[in-house]
């Protein structure tokens, strides 16, 4: 069988994640050639086919684009949200937000920070995909004063619905009246991670900020805005998500 298959395609162009775009695929909002296709499996020429994503033609990039962009609180990662709330490509100028600009994984509403952005699918795939391992450390307000046998814990791994966390570096920054500052450095993402987490142990969350991602540092990058990664800074992420979590 010759040709990419949509999926990979799709991710390719920036449109979304491989796994973002078999669930596009499936809700029936992917046409190619005029013809819906809501089946796995479907292999497209870049050259010849006309691929559609919700009546939109897609295109391939023409060059790659990788930011670090400082999102906000109250800001949601996602392209579109259909509660008309701000979403991180509003932030873009339109024309950079046109060449299939999407978030590499998620940061909840309520907290701020790193986030990647990008039109390259295959570099969110590793560092978004659990089978690879790219840090991302958080600076963290939790209310009380947490107890050294509690931070041990939770470093160890601690059971998040049906399955233990992965281990995680915990660290007290701080301590002031009635809150401490944490700094956590965790391997996976799950949804809302440490808020659950603390919320289990006790130390509800007053303030969330992701600081880092693998190497590369939010610095002094102000909310709401962006920056390029250099080259380098590509390569050395891609080199901390190559470690692959045994089985």
């Amino acid at each position: 069988m010759t040709g990419l298959r949509l999926q990979k395609y799709l991710a390719s162009c920036g449109v979304s994640s491989r796994r973002q775009a078999e669930q596009l695929i499936l809700a029936g909002k992917v046409q190619v050639n005029g013809q819906l296709i809501t089946e796995l499996g479907t292999r497209v020429d870049p050259e010849q086919d006309q691929v559609q994503v919700d009546g939109k033609r897609v295109n391939s990039p023409t060059h790659k684009i990788y930011l670090l962009y400082h999102k906000p609180k109250g800001v949601v990662s996602t392209c579109h949200d259909p509660e008309g709330r701000k979403t991180v490509l509003d932030s873009l100028p339109p024309a950079l937000a046109d060449q299939g600009i999407h978030p590499v994984g998620r940061l909840d509403q309520y907290s701020s920070g790193a986030l990647l952005l990008t039109n390259d699918g295959d570099f969110t795939l590793r560092l978004t995909h659990p089978r690879y391992g790219c840090s991302k450390t958080y600076h963290v307000w939790v209310q009380g004063k947490p107890q050294e046998s509690d931070l041990h814990l939770w470093s160890k791994g601690v059971l998040l619905g049906k399955t233990p966390t992965l281990p995680a570096e915990i660290n007290i920054l701080q301590q002031d009246e009635g809150k401490t500052l944490i700094t956590v450095i965790l391997q996976e993402g799950r949804n809302r991670q440490i808020r659950r987490i603390c919320e289990a142990l006790g130390y509800p969350v007053y303030s969330l900020i992701r600081v880092a991602i693998g190497t590369i540092s939010l610095g002094d990058l102000l909310p709401g805005n962006y920056r390029n990664l250099s080259s380098k800074e590509v390569a050395a992420l891609l080199v901390k998500a190559s470690y692959q979590h045994p089985k």
